[in-house]
């Protein structure tokens, strides 16, 4: 049974965390800050979806921002301190994939 205080926080971190790609790209920012180009050549998502994305995960304070005044003008991406919280859970999820998920599992386009 969910306590009154845990339900819904559980279902907010839930939430963020199954957004389409969000724990790829949270993943990809665990080795350190990314530009946008590498996020992207690193995943098979649109510019666009990766931008959604990556506001989505500024606005829920997982990741940040920040902008170089250089020529050209330099932007990265990394994870914050509430970001970098959840990497025992993705490699948590990693480990329990690896022994558990079976390639014909994880290739079955069902849902």
């Amino acid at each position: 049974m969910c306590s009154m205080d845990l339900c819904p926080k559980l279902e907010k971190g839930m939430e963020i965390i199954n957004r389409r790609w969000t724990s790829f790209i949270i993943y990809q920012l665990l080795t350190g800050p990314k530009r946008f180009c590498e996020i992207e050549a690193s995943l098979p998502i649109s510019g666009r979806l990766l931008s959604e994305r990556l506001k989505d995960l500024e606005h829920d304070g997982v990741v940040r921002r920040d902008v170089y005044p250089e020529t050209p003008v330099r932007i990265e991406y990394s994870l914050t301190k509430k970001g970098l919280a959840l990497e025992p859970v993705i490699r948590g999820i990693e480990e329990w994939s690896e022994q558990w998920v079976t390639l014909e599992e994880a290739t079955d386009t069902r849902t």
